[in-house]
């Protein structure tokens, strides 16, 4: 395939971001074709400007069966993503879904077979996957330089949202529109990033997710959760959209060292000798392993989102392989689902997490609403 024809679905603000790239030639091999929409006018407005011959659907069924796109980017409110990526897979389409996957992970689990019955190309907009930094991350913990995993801690507070953010629409931070608050929201490229440089997933956590602890919302808009791994590594992840001025610093601690990750740097603490073989030679009572500080250099640019729908594009083309496979996308769905049904139980979640249990407590959620 020389060109891929791609159909948007969903033109809000990230889906006419999406198309704007398409049409500006920043990708290549890739022509926008279709527009999948309730309100066609922004759609309309865009394409006369364009100049292009975009087709405007308001119908579904006739999108889909249009014959006029190979490919679709699912830009839609979070519940709609499932339903929509298993209709285009039913019809031979390739399958790029914006973040997250979907809002509990019954529904991804049944995207995911979905997509390996149909065998086309699935992917999420991951974006921060192409940043440099946590590329850079994930090669020293994957390289082994860190050694052994012990400790990751995130401490992402900097997405501050007031109460006019979430009163600019009916559905936001709201259990049967939005799914969830910071976690679902803010935090699902944090929470994709914190298992994908790692590799690693918990055994169990436990977490505290206060709901509308600074804001007039439903959902949840501060979490602080404790993860353990089979290794016995921990975790710490602390977030809220309650707090200014935020910080967002990533640690992570393995046997031979720690990283660093803050105010878009990367440090590196490296130890001499690694710390199980220093505690076995070392006689001297108080003493610890000599470490050098290194400011690892980053080199390249972060290509966000461009950089994943050319990834995609060049996996339907050339066969590339994928930064970030749809498949992944139930990874940090798990966590953060995880993560409120410990709070709604009071107690520790273990994985995998049981689904329909998540489920019926949404459910529920949704008919106590308050709206």
């Amino acid at each position: 395939m020389g060109n891929v024809r791609i159909g948007i679905i969903g033109f809000g603000s990230i889906g006419t971001k999406h198309a704007a790239y398409i049409q500006e030639k920043h990708i290549k091999g890739a022509t926008l074709t279709a527009i999948l929409v309730k309100r066609v006018e922004q759609a309309k407005t865009f394409g006369e400007k364009s100049g292009a011959k975009i087709k405007v659907f308001t119908d579904e069924d006739a999108f889909f069966n249009s014959g006029i796109v190979d490919a679709v980017i699912i830009a839609t409110p979070h519940y709609f993503h499932s339903d929509l990526a298993i209709k285009a897979f039913e019809h031979g389409l390739h399958v790029l879904c914006e973040k997250p996957a979907g809002v509990y992970t019954k529904q991804v689990r049944e995207m995911n077979e979905a997509s390996k019955k149909s065998e086309k190309i699935f992917s999420m907009m991951f974006n921060q996957r192409t940043n440099p930094l946590y590329q850079k991350v994930k090669d020293l913990i994957q390289s082994g330089d860190l050694g052994e995993i012990r400790r990751i801690n995130w401490i992402i507070t900097n997405s501050y949202r007031s109460q006019s953010y979430y009163d600019s629409a009916s559905w936001r931070a709201t259990w049967d529109g939005d799914g969830g608050g910071v976690l679902i929201n803010q935090c699902s490229h944090q929470l994709d990033l914190w298992q994908w440089v790692t590799g690693m997933m918990p055994s169990r956590l436990r977490a505290f997710c206060h709901f509308g602890k600074y804001r007039n919302i439903e959902v949840e808009d501060d979490v602080t959760a404790y993860l353990e791994y089979e290794n016995g590594a921990t975790g710490v992840f602390i977030s809220t959209t309650g707090e200014a001025p935020g910080t967002n610093r990533l640690e992570i601690s393995g046997d031979q060292g720690k990283i660093v990750v803050e105010n878009g740097g990367l440090t590196f603490w490296r130890l001499r000798i690694p710390e199980p073989e220093f505690n076995l030679e070392f006689k001297g009572g108080f003493g610890e392993p000599e470490y050098w500080k290194i400011d690892v250099p980053v080199g390249g640019t972060s290509t966000g989102h461009p950089g994943i729908i050319q990834n995609f594009v060049d996996a339907i083309t050339m066969d590339s392989a994928l930064l970030s496979p749809g498949e992944e996308g139930i990874q940090s769905l798990a966590l953060s689902n995880a993560m409120q049904l410990s709070t709604w139980l009071d107690n520790w979640i273990e994985f995998p997490i049981d689904e329909n249990l998540y489920y019926e407590k949404l459910q529920e959620k949704i008919v106590n609403s308050a709206r």
